[in-house]
């Protein structure tokens, strides 16, 4: 048994660059999650090189980056919205909570679909006279009973996974209104601007809602950054934008968007 291991091991120490990172690739998707240690061990390489390895895998949409590893692309599903309203839910009430303090006396509100912009519904001020507009039946929910608040709904068809709306008809009526500030979700950005989701006509909708917005917050939970979870991506070209995270957010990647000129908020923890 010990000599099988040992001649195991020997094997992978031989693999090229190439065929390391195709194991790096089958390693991720049966285990779920890659950790950079584990495969700098596994491998007998530095783990600077497992970085650069997964660099390079990230970018051709192999795998996704994530703080101090990686996760497999290939075949993965979306989570329902009830299994992401339980994920890092600290960070993202911290995140809500900043986010509601950017909104003014009487303002116009967009918010997205997502978990995150759900819990800004949740906590609207109030007797502020706001104009809330949403396509996410969650955010509904939160905000359909207050007085206080003028509430619209983007129709058009339901999506189950994230329950909320999309299509021609809710972009329809988007592009008939104007917002003060647009509070957007997002399954993960990149520091190239883009900003990734599961659903092809997701990125149209996002793009749309940026330039109906004075102020743009796209609000996400630091292991969705530098990360390609999925393949398609919407981008807001020529407007200012600025991304919201929490705590967590490792440094190293914090300047990544920085070098490319993207602004990022950093919550503190509470």
């Amino acid at each position: 048994m010990t000599e099988t291991k040992n001649d195991e091991t020997s094997g992978l120490q031989s693999l090229s660059a190439r065929e390391r990172r195709e194991r790096i690739v089958q390693l991720a998707g049966e285990m779920g999650v890659a950790n950079v240690a584990a495969i700098a061990r596994q491998f007998n390489v530095t783990p600077s090189t497992v970085r650069r390895d997964l660099a390079l895998l990230s970018s051709s949409g192999r795998l996704a980056r994530t703080y101090g590893g990686a996760i497999a692309t290939v075949g993965k599903l979306e989570s329902t919205l009830a299994v992401r309203s339980r994920e890092a839910y600290e960070q993202k009430a911290a995140i809500a909570s900043w986010a509601v303090g950017q909104i003014g006396q009487g303002d116009s509100v967009l918010l997205d679909a997502g978990s995150t912009c759900a819990l800004v519904a949740r906590s609207l001020p109030a007797d502020s006279a706001l104009t809330v507009t949403t396509p996410s039946l969650v955010a509904l929910n939160h905000v359909h009973a207050r007085e206080d608040l003028e509430v619209f709904c983007l129709g058009g068809r339901l999506r189950a996974t994230s329950d909320s709306f999309i299509g021609p008809l809710t972009e329809s009526t988007l592009e008939r209104m104007s917002f003060d500030i647009a509070f957007l979700g997002a399954d993960s950005v990149l520091p190239t601007g883009e900003v990734v989701e599961a659903d092809l006509e997701q990125t149209r909708l996002k793009e749309l809602m940026a330039r109906r917005a004075r102020k743009v917050y796209v609000l996400v939970h630091a292991s969705k950054l530098g990360t390609r979870t999925y393949k398609y991506s919407a981008r807001f070209d020529n407007r200012e934008w600025t991304i919201v995270t929490d705590w967590t957010a490792d440094p190293e990647v914090l300047s990544q968007f920085d070098l490319e000129g993207i602004n990022v908020e950093v919550v503190p923890a509470p």
